[in-house]
């Protein structure tokens, strides 16, 4: 046999190698998809059916904590509340994102970075704002007159403040785009412009708006951090199961509130399915791009909406900066920087900051390898179907399912006596784990996007040139999807450092996280001090972004040319 004939026998060899190491490692990646995802969940069910010492019950207990005055208001408390900020910050989010997409505002670029900062936030921000505004020794206590900011009030305003740029980021999608042809045609049929907009605009955005609103609801019923401080004497499911799991330790009642957290998440789930399988494109490649013009009334009336709306979550942000460096909020306004000496408080002091960076910085770091690795696999590669089928039917489910509900899935699950990764309980590894779990389906769905964009056949060639596929990945669609994989990494991050709910369960002493410690100084009355942490907080979600922000721009000078060519 010729040397020149033996790489045609050996091509095949390698080929198959190379697929089933990618086989292999599909495999894995579903393992772990199912072990860190649908186990705890499904721990949830089988404990919400036990009583306390392991019996089936079936729905009794259930049945029996449905018939509970005190579950069933805390259930109309969370509806409620989350009807109410829906309808709030609905019409907000529209009115502000048409402002920026369809409207020739001055200044719309810093708007919107003045829209998108309660993302750095954690959700207790605003709350500890609105105390040092409205509450007992407030700055402006007396515009309530004899209203209490310590109620459903307080509440509303809290979730308008953490909800309001979820809800503009899908807004400002659907509204981005539409066909001018259709103006245009309403315009010569003499459609007047309210009538443009109820039967071009609206329909548009339909699916937008149902989405934005699902996404809202679902947050304000599974949020915790805001009733917590301010809620009072206003008691909601999220905090219902709080006292039970963390207070009582009534893990069996912990896990029926946890079913009922998830039914509100999981109808509004099935609800944008539907929409979204009636949503037809709004472009085809006949479409004309719309281009808004000129209008000094629209345009005035939008901007001064949007500068108020801006004025009130500058203001919540402010607040809370200020009163970290103020020594006595109302009463001695001189600046300090004693609320930063964590050292002599309880809530984890400094150890809280180092650790939240280190689990963020985890997460941000192995999440994104594992979401993109997991989606190149998916989308590009010929891996088992039983594999794909699987991964495909778990990466959605966090979507679907309140932190606080994964959370305690994760205590039912791991903390489980006969489970032998009992030992990752309470550490770092499972912070880091239920994290990444809680915010998979956002980022698997970014890096999914990006991939699609990416011609098939650039894996096709490569193994047809006897390339190993992990060779192509990182050296052709690699740097094509780095743009996306370095928003996956800003949002893991950033979404890490501010969660609060997912990780409720989760900490120890030694593993308190940041977000956390603001929520037990507040509980010690140390306000300042917990205002002081949500800064800090605030400032490493800023830095991280700006540095991310700064590394995609010089990628898109250096690794991204040939956008330009």
């Amino acid at each position: 046999m010729s040397r020149s004939a033996m790489p045609a026998f050996a091509a095949p060899s390698l080929r198959s190698r190379d697929e089933q190491a990618a086989g292999l490692l599909a495999w894995l990646l579903a393992g772990a998809l199912l072990l860190f995802i649908l186990l705890p969940l499904a721990s949830i069910f089988v404990k919400a059916v036990q009583d306390r010492d392991g019996a089936f019950i079936g729905l009794a207990e259930v049945l029996r904590m449905l018939a509970e005055p005190r579950i069933q208001s805390a259930t109309l408390n969370s509806l409620g509340l989350a009807a109410l900020t829906m309808a709030v910050v609905l019409p907000a989010a529209f009115a502000f994102a048409f402002a920026l997409t369809r409207s020739r505002i001055p200044g719309a670029a810093a708007f919107r970075l003045i829209a998108l900062s309660p993302l750095l936030a954690p959700s207790l921000m605003p709350a500890i704002s609105l105390v040092y505004l409205f509450g007992n020794q407030g700055l402006l206590k007396d515009w309530l007159g004899a209203t209490s900011i310590y109620g459903p009030l307080g509440i509303v305003m809290g979730e308008v403040f953490y909800t309001f740029p979820h809800a503009l980021l899908i807004l400002c999608a659907a509204l981005a785009v539409a066909d001018a042809r259709l103006y245009e045609a309403g315009t010569a049929l003499g459609a007047g412009v309210a009538r443009r907009f109820l039967t071009i605009t609206l329909p548009g955005a339909r699916y937008g708006l149902v989405s934005a609103g699902t996404l809202v609801f679902t947050m304000v019923v599974a949020d915790f951090g805001v009733p917590k401080v301010i809620g009072g004497q206003t008691n909601v499911l999220a905090l219902e199961a709080y006292k039970q799991v963390l207070g009582q330790q009534n893990f069996n009642r912990g896990a029926v509130i946890g079913l009922l957290l998830l039914l509100p998440a999981v109808l509004s789930f099935i609800l944008e399915r539907r929409v979204s399988r009636r949503h037809g494109a709004t472009m085809t490649g006949k479409s004309v791009p719309y281009r808004a013009k000129p209008a000094a009334g629209r345009d005035a009336a939008l901007w001064l909406f949007c500068a108020l709306v801006s004025a009130f979550l500058l203001a919540l942000i402010g607040v809370a900066v200020a009163a970290a460096f103020i020594d006595l909020w109302p009463y001695k306004m001189s600046l300090t920087l004693k609320h930063f000496d964590f050292e002599q408080l309880d809530g984890g002091g400094w150890q809280a900051f180092r650790n939240s960076l280190a689990v963020a910085a985890c997460s941000a770091a192995l999440g994104s390898a594992v979401v993109f690795l997991t989606a190149y696999l998916v989308e590009k590669l010929p891996v088992p179907r039983l594999a794909v089928l699987t991964i495909r039917g778990v990466i959605l489910l966090p979507m679907a399912v309140p932190g606080m509900v994964l959370g305690l899935g994760y205590v039912l699950f791991f903390n489980a006596p006969g489970n032998p990764l009992h030992v990752l309980f309470a550490s770092m590894t499972m912070l880091v784990a239920s994290t990444v779990a809680h915010l998979y389906s956002t980022a698997h769905l970014t890096i999914t996007t990006a991939l699609r964009q990416i011609d098939p056949e650039m894996e096709a060639v490569a193994r047809s040139l006897n390339r190993p596929w992990w060779l192509s990945c990182a050296r052709v669609t690699l740097p094509l999807a780095l743009p996306a994989l370095l928003n996956v990494l800003r949002y893991l991050f950033v979404s890490s450092m501010t969660t609060v709910s997912c990780v409720i369960f989760l900490y120890t002493p030694d593993t308190v996280l940041a977000s956390v410690a603001v929520l037990n100084m507040d509980d010690a009355g140390d306000t300042a001090a917990a205002a002081a942490m949500a800064t800090l907080i605030v400032a490493a979600s800023l830095a991280v972004s700006l540095a991310l922000n700064a590394l995609g721009w010089w990628c898109e000078r250096r690794a991204q040319i040939w956008r330009a060519a």
